[in-house]
């Protein structure tokens, strides 16, 4: 077995041999998955403004990026090759002016399976904020994403006592 250097576990996706490959999951019981994620969209305050304002260039762009985040948490195993693909039961994005100059994306993702959501609802955060950048590049050249981070996991067993 191949161990990282200060980890007791083994690595999941490396084989006896090295190669990385996708973990079976099938001994795991299905359980209710749901991850939430957060990514911050910095502009100007004035181009803050508008988005929250819906007065774009490119039209409403909240709208446009809550639907980018949720298509991309539903596609996450094609873009990131050693991912499980997953039947979400939901996916969800939503939009908080945080400060005078940053937009808090939370997105989050629930699944009933045996592998959990994180990668979905991260996926949904960045690219909800990557839409945003997209529908204001052509008012703000001074555009950043920070704070991407998953914020909290939980899983529920189906068996309710």
């Amino acid at each position: 077995m191949i161990y990282a250097v200060g980890m007791s576990e083994s690595l999941t996706h490396i084989d006896e041999h090295g190669n990385a490959g996708m973990v079976d999951v099938s001994n795991k019981p299905p359980m209710r998955r749901t991850a939430v994620a957060q990514a911050c969209f910095v502009a100007a305050q004035d181009t803050l403004d508008r988005v929250m304002d819906g007065d774009l260039p490119k039209g409403e762009g909240l709208g446009v990026a809550r639907i980018a985040g949720i298509q991309a948490a539903k596609s996450v195993d094609r873009m990131i090759p050693l991912c499980h693909t997953l039947g979400l039961s939901h996916a969800g994005v939503t939009f908080h002016r945080h400060a005078d100059d940053c937009i808090r994306i939370e997105a989050s993702a629930t699944v009933v399976s045996s592998t959990g959501v994180e990668m979905e609802a991260l996926a949904a955060a960045t690219t909800a904020a990557l839409t945003l950048w997209d529908m204001v590049k052509a008012i703000d050249a001074d555009l950043s994403i920070t704070d991407v981070r998953l914020l909290s996991k939980e899983k529920t067993s189906l068996n309710a006592d």
